[in-house]
């Protein structure tokens, strides 16, 4: 069964998909009635409108039964809000990530060393997915080292896909006009591996599916 991970595309029953959704998004999307899988996160983005109201309101969306990860959230060196500021907003999900017991799908974008460090420090008992990973093997190394998965999309590096382990390796399309399916066969053949091995978005799925 292919399993994207993260994408913002539309749902499609031909496949197990995970659709991003901003807050303002959910509260229309998971009032509606369908059956898809989803994420919920405040992005590094959005972190200079960031108000206290919006830890309750993703609290309450990411309670939600279709909603089986918290993000995309994270840290990014190429925007204005400061490094202290995007930690702290973080944080807060880091903790509604345990308290729920659900994935964090981040991005992260020149603050590795520092994502390496606050996961030390916050120790997490949940996976953390690393979404579009186009990194050097060293900095795929030191992430899976840490503890992360990496998940690949349409560009990746494919000896950082080489050293990643099934078990750590995740597919997605993200914005990608491409198709799942076709990102599945581009990253088996990379890896030299069995389409069928690319198991470890179906395995997180299984509680849910």
């Amino acid at each position: 069964m292919f399993v994207d991970i993260h994408t913002h595309n539309k749902y499609s029953k031909d496949f197990i998909a995970i659709r991003n959704l901003s807050l303002i998004e959910a509260g229309q999307v998971l009032s509606g009635e369908n059956t898809a899988f989803f994420s919920v996160g405040i992005h590094p983005w959005n972190t200079d409108e960031y108000s206290e109201q919006w830890l309750t309101v993703l609290f309450e969306n990411a309670s939600n039964h279709r909603v089986v990860a918290i993000g995309e959230c994270g840290l990014d060196k190429n925007i204005s809000t400061t490094l202290e500021k995007q930690i702290v907003i973080f944080e807060k999900q880091i903790v509604i990530s345990e308290k729920i017991k659900k994935p964090l799908l981040i991005h992260c974008v020149g603050y590795f060393n520092e994502l390496m460090a606050v996961r030390k420090q916050w120790n997490p008992e949940q996976q953390w997915i690393i979404h579009g990973f186009r990194g050097k093997p060293q900095l795929a190394r030191q992430l899976l080292n840490a503890g992360m998965a990496l998940s690949y999309g349409e560009k990746f590096n494919t000896d950082s896909l080489k050293i990643t382990t099934l078990s750590e390796l995740y597919i997605e399309t993200d914005e990608s006009k491409l198709s799942i399916c076709e990102i599945y066969k581009m990253i088996a053949a990379a890896k030299g591996c069995e389409i069928s091995a690319l198991s470890a978005g179906y395995d997180l799925m299984k509680k849910y599916c």
